[in-house]
């Protein structure tokens, strides 16, 4: 496996390592953190990659251009649940990665929730969630009880109308650029790849080999300005499945790196990868969650229950919100954060919410803090309730994701 700060001809675009980063404490990580659209965020990234491939309109609030001069092909690689403050922990299995953070490595923010849906939308418009509408892993579909998971989507409700957005790979084609979009085959023309993505000539890719050789042969196949995005799953999966820093997410690491060192060779010398993720991830103990479906008190006054396990949307009957604030302030107490919708938005995690967005939030925003959740364990999958890992607050642990910038 190929160390890329000492693969001959490949530069690892320096950058410092931020006092935030790996070696900050237990307690910061565990901090809440604000979305930093606008120049530190995983709304930036596509934005400044577009501007440093000369599409009109481009922002480079990641200032990019001038440590890219030249580029002319850019893949950019979200690895998912792979967080800022993941980095330390998957150093010893994965030498790529740990070179590239030492010497390339920035924080950024992904927007809110931290959840892998409302993320892939955010790195595909540049937009905060507020503006896409795709506000979390489920949300109601407003004037029914339907609940809407953006995982399972396929065309109800229509992705277009759901997601209005212009995408920034349908501003790249339109200005000329060669877009691929190179993910597992399952996933296109889904609802959220259709959200995220559209614009781009979709590439099925099963596994890291599949996924390094076909976004490779994207990259080198341009003959003019070239944008490749690809996304690889696996290290979120085993850490929900078994946690973050288990064998299983040990291994899932090693296999990222291999990824990463293929890509990294394989960069024509005009071009440039960007690899970043769409949130962080944390451990939930048995003795910090909470079941809804087993409290009474949780259940009184609701009509839909959204969101996921660190973040829920409370729809509530007619008249019931301050009653199912108080209850669930006094049952989760310092375990969360009960606010209104006004004053969920009020903080700017969403960014600005047009109107039309407005009801997919619940009445009631909870918002997990420490390491605790949320189960529903007899009105959502049973498989939630057996995971390890979650993610979609507020912490750093979750919130605070990477880019590494290698050109070759």
């Amino acid at each position: 496996m190929t160390d890329a700060t000492a693969t001959p001809g490949v530069t690892a675009v320096p950058h410092p390592v931020s006092s935030a980063g790996p070696s900050a404490a237990q307690g910061s990580l565990l901090a809440p953190v604000t979305p930093e659209y606008g120049g530190r965020s995983l709304a930036d990234v596509l934005p400044s990659a577009l501007a440093v491939l000369g599409v009109p309109g481009g922002a480079d609030l990641l200032g990019l251009a001038d440590e890219l001069a030249g580029v002319r092909r850019i893949a950019v690689l979200l690895v998912d649940g792979l967080g800022w403050h993941q980095l330390p922990i998957a150093a010893p299995y994965a030498p790529t990665l740990a070179g590239l953070t030492a010497t390339t490595g920035r924080p950024l923010t992904c927007g809110f929730p931290s959840t892998t849906p409302t993320s892939l939308v955010t790195l595909g418009t540049g937009t905060a969630s507020g503006a896409h509408g795709v506000l979390g892993f489920t949300l109601r579909v407003p004037g029914t009880d339907r609940v809407l998971n953006h995982i399972e989507w396929t065309d109800d409700p229509p992705p277009m109308r759901w997601q209005p957005v212009t995408t920034a790979l349908e501003r790249a084609r339109a200005a000329g650029v060669a877009v691929t979009v190179v993910s597992r085959p399952e996933f296109g023309g889904s609802g959220l790849t259709v959200a995220a993505n559209r614009g781009g000539d979709y590439r099925g890719a099963a596994g890291v080999d599949a996924l390094a050789a076909t976004m490779l042969a994207a990259l080198a196949a341009g003959t003019g300005p070239t944008l490749v995005s690809g996304y690889h799953p696996d290290v979120d999966r085993h850490g929900h499945l078994s946690g973050v820093d288990s064998v299983p997410w040990r291994t899932a690491v090693t296999d990222l790196d291999a990824l990463l060192a293929r890509l990294v060779d394989g960069l024509p010398s005009d071009a440039a990868l960007l690899v970043t993720a769409d949130h962080g991830q944390l451990n939930v103990p048995a003795e910090h969650r909470f079941d809804l479906d087993t409290d009474p008190r949780l259940t009184a006054g609701l009509q839909v229950v959204a969101g996921e396990p660190r973040v829920r949307y409370l729809h509530v009957v007619p008249g019931a919100t301050e009653d199912v604030r108080a209850a669930w302030s006094q049952v989760l107490g310092p375990a969360a954060r009960v606010l209104t919708r006004d004053e969920a938005v009020a903080t700017g995690w969403f960014g600005p919410v047009p109107e039309e967005h407005l009801r997919r939030i619940g009445d009631i925003v909870v918002v997990c803090n420490d390491t605790y959740a949320v189960l529903a364990s007899r009105s959502e999958s049973p498989m939630l309730s057996r995971l390890v890992g979650f993610h979609g607050a507020d912490t750093a642990a979750e919130m605070t994701i990477p880019l590494l910038v290698v050109r070759g």
